[in-house]
């Protein structure tokens, strides 16, 4: 890309940014009145301000927080070090940023007064009243959360002038987003978990899709290839943004609507025409990627295009905060007399766990069930890319990636998500084969070493996949992690760490703390695999008898820890396995020691395999370094095993002649024994042997 100034102003972005928030507001008006959702309240109207006005704001909000995000996206993926786009996407993310940051202090405000149907006032009790929404009640700490990541966002955007220190401002922007998943309809939606993940994933497509187009429009400039490179760039990541938008939005859907007869009422009509809209979006993408970009490039043609698909993204996303304030359809749900399970988790309790329902029991979790499937999709995609240019890739690594993952999927959303809330044991077991079992499977598929043979290194200064991975396998804070004693002490402490800290009670509890699980028990056990058998980049690795004494080692720990709950008469988080109202299966603490017996056994045969595997290896290993030192020793005319001849030859001619002068030493000192027993006789002694 040029380093020179751009030839185009940034008006153009401006146009862009108001055209999209023009249809914006437009459709959450028309989104409002038709589905009546702006109508007065019959207890604790907040008067036409707040009810018109919130949703209005709150799509300002969503729209400034896309273009902060897609453009600190667009700059992390597709621009140069020290380049001019980079600079003005960075700007773009900071106004945007700060736009995001006023909004929705307006938009915490507004939902204020909605909550408590009081009007703007000068009083102190009205300070107050504000002051406890947004630090003691859950849905004014969110609004808050969210507000302060936008400024820290603000005023890093100005700040930063690298992609590496961009990457961070960006992962700030997106943990900005977490505190609105997990508030609004969402947290009180029965099945909770669905909900959230549905909205969280919905967010953060939205913003990369939407808020990357505008930020691509940006940095047009005269020069064509630049564009055109930028284009290209963007495309690839709107076609994964727009996946996982389809997918979370009928995740979202399918919460909240339970048959296809409420897609008649307001709510499922408003739902309906915003689908629309996006497959519309979808088919004009699919179409400037495959025809236009190959084949005339970006003409003028493309850009009308890209403007009135703008235009259809902002009354999509206007439809959308408008469905936000839209209560959907009532279900006949009894609540008078709710269970102790329905208390703590909110949704009944599951009938009793049998083997039948160890195979059909299914409670879908959107992030792991994208990650499994994109995962399998992209690995897929490497290797054909490999094959299509005459590269070979091992059959047998695809088979153990590709079962990695869908075991991944099984276990998140199988049976084990739907009963680890109510029996410790299942929880134990999906614990197990998070840390143990999934990595083991993962770990000899290689996917670094795919990703850098497969994915194409840029020619500028910019960093797409490829370099990104590398970089990440190669950090300092990696390399510290993925050290073999660390990720050991990582692997074996985690379950003390886990199970007797609070941290058990976060992840059992919070669906942010469950999520955060999943992950850590994978990364920790994905390293400590990989410490003793992976084959991709890392560090140094040490030798086949330590990593023999390491995995006795944590298996020892872990035996210990199995055995500590096996024997322990104490329930652990006795308020919540203890207060189920189980009416089948063994009692908690019963069932807690059989996730000892688990922790301790199951355990045991993964680890039995990974030793194997490190036998194997190291088996491997010494026969390659023989063959290498035969091969060596043909290339040489056998000159190295003549050398090594020669030097027996020298050091067998070196002992006998150090073995000769041993012998020549000794017989002279005897002979000079006997010439001095010979003169001591003395001169009687010479007398009689003349006699």
């Amino acid at each position: 890309m040029p380093q020179t100034p751009p030839a185009r102003s940034p008006r153009q972005a401006v146009v862009a940014a108001l055209v999209v928030k023009a249809l914006l507001v437009l459709g959450t008006i028309a989104g409002l009145a038709f589905a009546g959702s702006a109508a007065p309240m019959a207890l604790a109207d907040p008067g036409p301000v707040v009810r018109w006005g919130l949703p209005v704001v709150r799509g300002i909000t969503d729209l400034a927080t896309a273009v902060a995000i897609g453009a600190l996206a667009l700059a992390v993926f597709a621009t140069e070090n020290g380049s001019w786009q980079l600079r003005r996407l960075l700007n773009l993310a900071g106004i945007s940023a700060s736009v995001w940051a006023v909004a929705g202090s307006v938009t915490t405000v507004m939902t204020y007064l909605s909550v408590t149907g009081t009007g703007i006032s000068a009083a102190r009790s009205f300070g107050d009243g504000l002051w406890l929404f947004v630090t003691g009640i859950n849905l004014g700490q969110n609004l808050a959360l969210n507000v302060l990541a936008a400024a820290v966002v603000a005023v890093l955007s100005f700040a930063v002038t690298r992609i590496i220190p961009t990457l961070f401002v960006a992962a700030i922007a997106f943990i900005g987003l977490v505190p609105l998943a997990i508030s609004g309809h969402a947290a009180g939606t029965q099945g909770h978990s669905m909900a959230v993940n549905s909205l969280g994933l919905h967010l953060v497509a939205v913003s990369v899709w939407v808020g990357g187009l505008v930020a691509a429009v940006t940095i047009r400039s005269k020069d064509q290839a630049a564009n055109l490179t930028v284009a290209r760039r963007y495309s690839s990541l709107a076609l994964f943004a727009y996946i996982v938008v389809a997918v979370s939005g009928i995740g979202s859907a399918t919460v909240r609507l339970s048959s296809v007869a409420e897609l008649a009422t307001p709510y499922g009509q408003l739902v309906l025409a915003k689908s629309a809209i996006l497959v519309v979006v979808g088919f004009m993408g699919a179409f400037y990627r495959r025809r236009l970009l190959p084949k005339t490039g970006l003409a003028n043609g493309f850009w009308k295009l890209v403007g009135l698909e703008l235009g259809l993204m902002g009354l999509a996303m206007g439809l959308g905060a408008a469905l936000s304030h839209t209560a959907p359809p009532l279900r006949n749900v009894d609540l008078s007399n709710p269970t102790p399970a329905q208390i703590l988790t909110g949704e009944k309790l599951p009938p009793e766990l049998t083997m039948e329902r160890w195979v059909t029991a299914f409670k879908p979790d959107l992030i792991w069930l994208l990650v499994a499937g994109l995962g399998i999709t992209l690995y897929l995609l490497g290797v054909w890319r490999l094959s299509r240019r005459g590269d070979r890739w091992s059959i047998p690594r695809t088979i153990s990636w590709v079962s990695g993952m869908l075991l991944l999927a099984w276990i998140t959303s199988g049976s084990m998500n739907v009963y680890e809330e109510y029996l410790f044991s299942v929880h134990m077991i999906a614990h197990m084969m998070l840390t143990m079992a999934v990595p083991l499977l993962l770990v000899p598929g290689a996917p670094v070493t795919l990703i850098s043979r497969a994915v194409a290194k840029r020619t500028d200064d910019s960093w797409g996949v490829r370099e990104w991975v590398l970089w990440a396998v190669h950090t300092p804070y990696a390399k510290f992690v993925a050290n073999p004693l660390i990720a050991a002490l990582n692997f074996a402490s985690s379950l003390v760490v886990f199970y007797y800290t609070p941290l058990f009670s976060f992840a059992t509890r919070n669906h942010i703390g469950h999520e955060w699980m999943i992950v850590h028990f994978v990364i920790t056990g994905y390293l400590f695999v990989q410490a003793l058998v992976g084959i991709d980049p890392g560090p140094k690795p040490i030798n086949y008898p330590v990593r023999l004494i390491i995995l006795l080692g944590t298996l020892t720990f872990h035996a210990l820890f199995g055995l500590s709950l096996m024997m322990g008469d104490g329930l652990l988080l006795a308020d919540w396995f203890g207060a189920m109202g189980r009416t089948w299966g063994q009692p908690p603490l019963i069932d807690q020691q059989n996730g000892g017996a688990i922790a301790w056994g199951i355990g045991e045969f993964p680890a039995a395999f990974l030793t194997l595997m490190v036998s194997v290896q190291w088996a491997n290993s010494d026969a390659r370094e023989a063959r290498r030192k035969d091969r060596a020793s043909d290339r040489t005319g056998g000159a190295d095993l003549a050398a090594y001849n020669q030097l027996l030859a020298k050091m067998a001619a070196s002992r006998d002649a150090a073995e000769t002068r041993r012998d020549s030493e000794f017989e002279r000192r005897e002979q000079i024994y006997d010439t001095d027993a010979v003169g001591d006789r003395g001169p009687e002694a010479d007398k009689a042997g003349d006699r």
